[in-house]
C-alpha cells in the first residue's frame, strides 16, 4: 500500500512519530510528505505506506509492503508513523463460510443440496468410536447457514424445515456466532441447541507436526478412499490387542487442506499421550501428500481438547453454534 493523500490540517509536525530503529522487522505504517509535490488542498502532497520495516540506518526507513515492494524513505520526510498489528496468516484470512465448505470433506456419505450459499447437509446416523449405535452428527445432519441464501431469510428457514422433516430429522442451522443470519433466525423464533458454542481452529501443518512430535510407530492408518473422488481419507487406530482399540481419529485430505475429526481416545487411558500419536500419524499422511494447513473443530467446554489443540499450534478462525427450528 502506497497510495497519496490529501494533506490534512494536523498537529504534526515532521519527525514527530514513534518510529525508530526497535521497530525493524515489524509491520508499520508510515505517513511522509512527497517533498515539491502539492496536494489537493494546496498544501504538501502526502502518502501511506504499510509494511514491515526492514531497515533503518543511513537516514532512510526501508519498508517492504504486502507486494514486495521495497519502499525508501528519507526520515526527515515522515510525518507520523506506527507499528501495527502483524497481518493475519493466509489461512486466517479464510472466510468462515470458505472453512466450513472445506469440513464437507469429511462427511462424503452426506447428501447435500445447495439453497444460494447455504449447504444442506443430511448424512442421517453415523456410527463412530464412542457409540455402538449410529447418532445424528450435527456438522453433517444440519444446514450451512452462511452467506446468502438466495431467497428471504424467512423462506430460506422454512425450505430448510421442510428439507430436514421428509428426512424425519430435526431442523439444524450451523451458524457462525455474531453473524448476521444467526441474529435473523434468531428473530424468526429458532433457538440454541444445548451443544453450546463451538471453535473451528486452524493450524501450520508444520508447526502442528513439530508440536506435536513423532509417532512412536504404533499407531496404523488404513487409507479408505483414493484420489479419483478428489478426497482421500483415512483412519487412524491405536488397538492394545486384536480385541480393543485405545485411540483412533478420522481424517479428509482435500487440496492442500487437512481436517479431522471423531479424535477418540478410551476413557480408561486418556491423559497418556495416545491422542497426540493418532493425530501424529494422521497429520504426517496428510503432510507426505502436500497438506499445508489442519482444521478441526471442538466445543469451547471441552477445555482438554482446547488445551491439547493450543500446545499443538491451532488457533480459533471464529466461533460457531446450531439453531434449532421452533
Amino acid at each position: 500500500m502506497d497510495t497519496p493523500t490529501a494533506a490534512q490540517p494536523s498537529t504534526h509536525l515532521i519527525g514527530e512519530h514513534t518510529l525508530g530503529p526497535h521497530v525493524v522487522g515489524t509491520r508499520v505504517v508510515v505517513r511522509r510528505v512527497l517533498p515539491g509535490q502539492v496536494g489537493p488542498s494546496g498544501g504538501p502532497a502526502m502518502t501511506d505506506t504499510l509494511g514491515v520495516c526492514r531497515s533503518w540506518a543511513r537516514g532512510l526507513c526501508e519498508v517492504e509492503t504486502a507486494e514486495g515492494t521495497v519502499v525508501a524513505i528519507h526520515i526527515g520526510d515522515i510525518v507520523s508513523g506506527k507499528p501495527v498489528p502483524p497481518r493475519p496468516s493466509v489461512r486466517l484470512r479464510t472466510t468462515p463460510r470458505e472453512a466450513h465448505l472445506r469440513t464437507l470433506a469429511l462427511w462424503p456419505e452426506a447428501e447435500q443440496q445447495r439453497l444460494g450459499d447455504w449447504v444442506l447437509r443430511a448424512a442421517g446416523a453415523v456410527v463412530d468410536s464412542q457409540h455402538q449405535q449410529g447418532r445424528l452428527v450435527r456438522r453433517a445432519n444440519s444446514v450451512l447457514a452462511i452467506g446468502d441464501p438466495a431467497v428471504p431469510t424467512r423462506a430460506a428457514a422454512a425450505a430448510v424445515v421442510e428439507f430436514y422433516a421428509a428426512r424425519h430429522q430435526p431442523a439444524l442451522a450451523q451458524v457462525v456466532v455474531g453473524d448476521e443470519i444467526e441474529a435473523a433466525l434468531t428473530e424468526l423464533g429458532w433457538t440454541g441447541d444445548d451443544s453450546g458454542i463451538s471453535l473451528f481452529q486452524v493450524g501450520a501443518l508444520s508447526r502442528v507436526l513439530r508440536s506435536l512430535g513423532p509417532a512412536r510407530d504404533r499407531a496404523v492408518l488404513e487409507e479408505t478412499a483414493g484420489e479419483a473422488t478428489g478426497v482421500r481419507h483415512a483412519t487412524v487406530r491405536l488397538d492394545r490387542d486384536a480385541s480393543v482399540r485405545d485411540a483412533s481419529v478420522r481424517v479428509a485430505l482435500e487440496g492442500d487442506w487437512v481436517g479431522v475429526s471423531d479424535l477418540w481416545v478410551a476413557p480408561e487411558r486418556r491423559r497418556q499421550g495416545l491422542a497426540r500419536e493418532v493425530l501424529s500419524e494422521a497429520f504426517d499422511w496428510a503432510a507426505s501428500l502436500g497438506a499445508t494447513t489442519a482444521h478441526l473443530q471442538v466445543s469451547e467446554t471441552n477445555t482438554a481438547a482446547v488445551q491439547l489443540y493450543a500446545t499443538a499450534g491451532f488457533s480459533t478462525h471464529h466461533a460457531y453454534r446450531y439453531l434449532v427450528a421452533p
